[in-house]
């Protein structure tokens, strides 16, 4: 089949719209479930191409949570410490390798995977589905499902949960095409391949990197490659913890996406994990209390008479000074920019989130002020020389 009609557009009244191939060959994917929309398959396509590089650079399973064409998280299949088993919501799953690439890739931003379309970068086995099934989800791509995987997952969403299946040995075109107020754009598909070379030009005084600091600081250009841009990543222990994306300013990226950062890191702390929640809250309702409760305006939300919706006992404020000091506890995270940095504000934000390697193009005309800044933190800076903007 070369052909698929889709139930709209981008909206609604977008009518009528479909993918098709040009070339008479074969969709590279077959819908096992449910009928997608074109949002969902620019998310499933750009998140198909996250995972399989993911895979393909570090050797382990993949995941990635898109929304609206930018990932929302992604991750490599990494054992979960028990806080991370609590604050993503694990409980009663055995989990394996995929499953757990999905757990970190699905939690590290809950508010903005709401709603998200998941890719996955090997067979979505029995575990990976189970924490999908309780998540808020349009679908999934993945190159194979078991039969119990496909039976739980088409059991979601009253049947109508979207479940794609696609050929993982598809190569596209070398020249892509798309069409914007009738015109075409034409141009080479990037087929850039990352890996350890791009962090071989070390510019700063401190020239160290931990076998760590490199496979986040390729998993964070990985990421930068299928997020609109401007685009930075921050990345701890094989996932993204923080992605700023389609930001005018590339220091607005680093804020965004370094409190995105600061928000995952909070939610670990013992204050946070120690609120009682009332019972039969739903997941979303206590996803959004949290972020609440970790951000400044939480007695503005949350302030007399408010709370008992949500918690068992009125929560203690959790001040600025308590928040400032479990955040300086973060440490070893490397961060990702899409294009270079002008100015050293980024480096001063992401010393802020616990940023100690940094991966960037460079060739800025205030690179050296940019070096220095980095220096001045003992941060490890490579200039990769490559440019990922998406769009």
């Amino acid at each position: 089949m070369n052909e698929l009609q889709l139930k709209y557009g981008c909206n609604p009244n977008q009518k009528p719209a479909r993918v098709f191939m040009e070339n008479g060959a074969d969709l590279p994917i077959t819908v096992l479930n449910g009928r997608p929309g074109y949002i969902n398959l620019l998310d499933a396509f750009n998140g198909w191409q996250l995972v399989k590089e993911l895979k393909e650079a570090t050797g382990l399973p993949a995941a990635t949570s898109f929304k609206h064409v930018s990932p929302a998280g992604a991750a490599v299949g990494l054992p979960l410490s028990d806080t991370l088993k609590k604050i993503y919501f694990t409980e009663n799953v055995e989990l394996t390798p995929l499953a757990c690439a999905y757990a970190r890739a699905r939690g590290a931003d809950r508010m903005s995977s709401f709603g998200d379309f998941i890719s996955l970068s090997d067979e979505c086995d029995e575990a990976t589905a189970l924490l999908i099934k309780k998540e808020v989800s349009d679908g999934v791509l993945a190159p194979s499902y078991t039969p119990k995987a496909l039976e739980i997952l088409k059991a979601k969403k009253n049947g109508n949960y979207l479940v794609i299946q696609i050929d993982p040995d598809y190569v596209p075109a070398k020249l892509e095409k798309k069409q914007v107020f009738g015109v075409t754009f034409e141009q080479g598909h990037n087929f850039l391949k990352i890996d350890e070379s791009c962090l071989s030009n070390i510019v700063t005084k401190n020239k160290t990197l931990s076998e760590n600091d490199r496979r986040n600081l390729i998993i964070s250009l990985i990421v930068l490659k299928y997020t609109q841009s401007n685009s930075v990543c921050y990345v701890k222990d094989g996932q993204a913890i923080g992605i700023g994306a389609g930001q005018q300013s590339r220091v607005h990226c680093t804020r965004l996406a370094g409190q995105k950062a600061d928000n995952w890191w909070l939610r670990q702390c013992p204050k946070v994990l120690g609120l009682e929640f009332v019972d039969g809250i739903k997941r979303a309702d206590r996803d959004n209390a949290i972020d609440v409760y970790i951000g400044d305006e939480y007695m503005d939300v949350l302030g007399e008479g408010k709370w008992q919706r949500i918690f068992k006992t009125k929560p203690e404020v959790f001040t600025k000074e308590e928040k400032a000091e479990w955040i300086s506890k973060n440490t070893d995270v490397a961060l990702g920019s899409d294009a270079f940095f002008p100015f050293g504000d980024n480096i001063d934000r992401a010393h802020k989130s616990g940023v100690t390697a940094v991966v960037q193009p460079g060739g800025s005309v205030r690179d050296d002020l940019v070096i220095e800044e980095a220096d001045s933190y003992n941060m490890t800076m490579c200039f990769n020389g490559i440019r990922l903007f998406h769009h």
